[in-house]
């Protein structure tokens, strides 16, 4: 067994103002070459976007974007045709593939932002672009994991292009929870969003990130009332 732990005050910071943000792997103006990547994991960036606000419209390619919306409306627009606002409670996930230009806006006026965005390396180059966007909250289990992205179009959440599966949980103070992992070669990336979790004999707080390969399972112990992301994913680049 494998582990890396990054705590939450270890992360690179970036305040611009209108935008500050947490990068949990090198991003923009952090660099860490240390800080690169978890296997196919590229980017965590935990955003906080002021009223009116946003990043306008800008390119990318041969990547798998998914934001979550924490607090606040997520307005998305993109040149495939796809706008419309992300709230607390759903996924987006958008397939850059063989090229896309999208925009990323606070949808309102008065409140602020806030959501993760998450990069994935795919497994499969120059694919057609695509957007997809689910509300997950409609069927949350306490003390249950809850997938919310797999690479299977008939699964339950989003999909995209790689081995990856995600899930977020609402664990109360003493659950103990095996997770399995689904394919050899595969780790774990959990993200407390708020609360004390421990794995492996790691405390795990706010905002603490903690990855795990080289096992076929693990268990999580709360600590206190939690909620948290798990992002399983390969740990094998693409070639």
């Amino acid at each position: 067994m494998k582990t890396v732990y990054h705590k939450a005050d270890s992360r690179g910071v970036a305040n611009h103002g209108w935008l500050k943000s947490n990068h949990t792997f090198s991003f923009a103006d952090y660099h860490n070459p240390e800080r690169m990547n978890f296997g196919v994991l590229r980017v965590i960036n935990d955003d906080f976007v002021d009223p009116g606000m946003g990043f306008a419209k800008h390119p990318h390619k041969n990547m798998e974007i998914i934001s979550i919306p924490l607090e606040g409306k997520l307005k998305h627009g993109d040149d495939m045709g796809n706008n419309g606002i992300i709230t607390k409670g759903e996924i987006q996930v958008m397939s850059a593939g063989k090229g896309v230009v999208h925009s990323e806006m606070n949808g309102s006026r008065d409140l602020p932002v806030k959501f993760l965005q998450i990069w994935i390396i795919p497994n499969k180059m120059d694919v057609a672009p695509r957007y997809e966007q689910k509300r997950i909250d409609e069927d949350v289990k306490l003390n249950e994991f809850q997938q919310v992205l797999s690479p299977n179009p008939n699964e339950e959440g989003v999909w995209i292009h790689q081995d990856a599966w995600f899930n977020m949980a609402d664990f109360t103070k003493g659950t103990v929870k095996k997770y399995s992992l689904h394919l050899a070669g595969n780790g774990a990336y959990i993200f407390v969003l708020k609360g004390k979790v421990k794995v492996e004999n790691q405390i795990l707080e706010t905002r603490d990130g903690f990855g795990i390969s080289q096992t076929d399972y693990f268990e999580i112990e709360t600590l206190e009332n939690t909620q948290l992301l798990l992002m399983e994913i390969p740990m094998q680049l693409p070639n």
